[in-house]
C-alpha cells in the first residue's frame, strides 16, 4: 500500500505540525510506502497530492481540521483513492462522524489497527454546482447558507480579535442586524417559495465543531438531511441557541427538516453558501448527494 500523509502544519493552531512526525511514525508499520506532504495552501496541497498521484497511491491520510479535510476529499472522489482522517483541527466533524477518538495520537493507533483489519467503508458525499467560477466541488459534512455563514463572512473580515472570540463578535453583529432572506427551495423537484433566516443541508449530522445541525444525518443513507430555519427573530435565535448542541433545535415551531437527493438553493438573495465550513459563494447553489462517492478507512458510528 502507498499512502501520503498530508499534514496542514497551521491547523489547529499549530498542533497538526507538531504531531505530524509522530503520525508518522505509527504510519510507517502499517503501509509499504509512505509520504510525507506538508502545505501551506490549497494550491499547494493539490499540486502535492496530484504529484503523488502520479506515482501510484492508494490512501490519503489527512492530518488537519475540516478545511484540511474538504481539500482531501476532492482529490480522493475525484482520483477514487482512499481517505482517513487524523483530527487536529478546530472542528474535526467529518472525523467525529467516523468515530475517531478526538486525541490525534490515539486516532492515528485507531487508523492503524483499521488499516490491518482492512476496515473500509463507502460514504456520500454532495456535490455542489455553482456559487461563483470556483463552482464545481465535493463536500462531505454540511453545507449551510443565511445566518450562520453570514457569521463566517463577517468573522472573515475581521482582523481583530483572534480565535473564538471573533466568531463571538460576528454573532453579536450579525445579530444586529438580522433579518429573514427570500428562499426559494426545490426539493427533489418540489418548489417551496419561503422567508429564511438560515438553511442546512447534512450529509453527516454535525458542523462547526460538534453541533448536530441535522441530528439524523446519515453519510450512507443516500439522502440529505435538511434542517431549514423560517423566519425568526433575535430572541427566537436566542432561544434555539441551548438545544442546538443536543439536536433539539429540530423541535422549534421555527425549524422544519426534510430529506432529499437533490436540493436547490434559489435565488441571489444576499446569501453565501459554505460546505465543510469554507465558502462555496453566492446563491444559487444546486446541490446532490452521490451515494458511495468516496471510500473511507474505518466505519461510520454516528448518522
Amino acid at each position: 500500500m502507498r499512502a501520503a500523509l498530508v499534514v496542514h502544519p497551521a491547523s489547529g493552531l499549530g498542533r497538526a505540525g507538531r504531531i505530524a512526525d509522530a503520525v508518522a511514525t505509527r504510519l510507517r508499520g502499517a503501509v509499504d510506502d509512505l509520504a510525507v506532504i506538508r502545505v501551506g495552501s490549497v494550491e499547494e496541497s493539490r499540486s502535492l497530492m496530484a504529484r503523488a498521484r502520479d506515482s501510484g497511491l492508494d490512501l490519503v491520510v489527512v492530518v488537519g481540521g475540516d478545511g484540511s479535510v474538504h481539500q482531501g476529499v476532492q482529490f480522493c472522489a475525484e482520483h477514487d483513492v482512499a481517505l482517513a482522517v487524523v483530527p487536529a483541527g478546530t472542528g474535526n466533524d467529518l472525523a467525529r462522524t467516523l468515530g475517531a477518538p478526538t486525541d490525534p495520537l490515539a486516532a492515528a493507533d485507531a487508523l492503524v489497527a483499521d488499516l490491518a483489519a482492512d476496515r473500509r467503508t463507502r460514504i456520500d458525499l454532495g456535490r455542489v454546482e455553482g456559487g461563483g467560477p470556483a463552482a464545481s466541488r465535493w463536500f462531505a459534512g454540511v453545507l449551510c447558507a443565511g445566518f450562520d455563514s453570514a457569521v463566517n463572512e463577517r468573522a472573515n473580515r475581521m482582523r481583530w480579535p483572534s480565535g473564538p472570540r471573533r466568531y463571538d463578535l460576528a454573532i453579536l453583529a450579525e445579530l444586529a442586524r438580522l433579518r429573514a432572506g427570500r428562499l426559494s427551495l426545490v426539493e427533489d423537484g418540489g418548489r417551496t417559495e419561503v422567508e429564511a433566516t438560515q438553511v442546512a443541508v447534512g450529509n453527516i449530522p454535525h458542523y462547526g465543531g460538534g453541533i448536530p445541525i441535522c441530528p439524523t444525518a446519515d453519510p450512507t443513507d443516500g439522502l440529505f438531511d435538511i434542517t431549514l430555519v423560517g423566519r425568526a427573530s433575535r430572541l427566537d435565535l436566542v432561544r434555539m441557541l441551548p438545544g442546538l448542541r443536543s439536536g433539539r433545535h429540530v423541535d422549534n415551531p421555527v425549524v422544519t427538516t426534510s430529506r432529499a437527493r437533490e436540493v436547490r438553493l434559489g435565488e441571489a438573495n444576499g446569501w453565501v453558501a459554505y460546505a465543510d465550513g469554507e465558502r462555496i459563494g453566492p446563491l444559487p447553489v444546486q446541490v446532490s448527494c452521490v451515494p458511495g462517492a468516496l471510500t473511507i478507512v474505518g466505519r461510520v458510528v454516528s448518522g
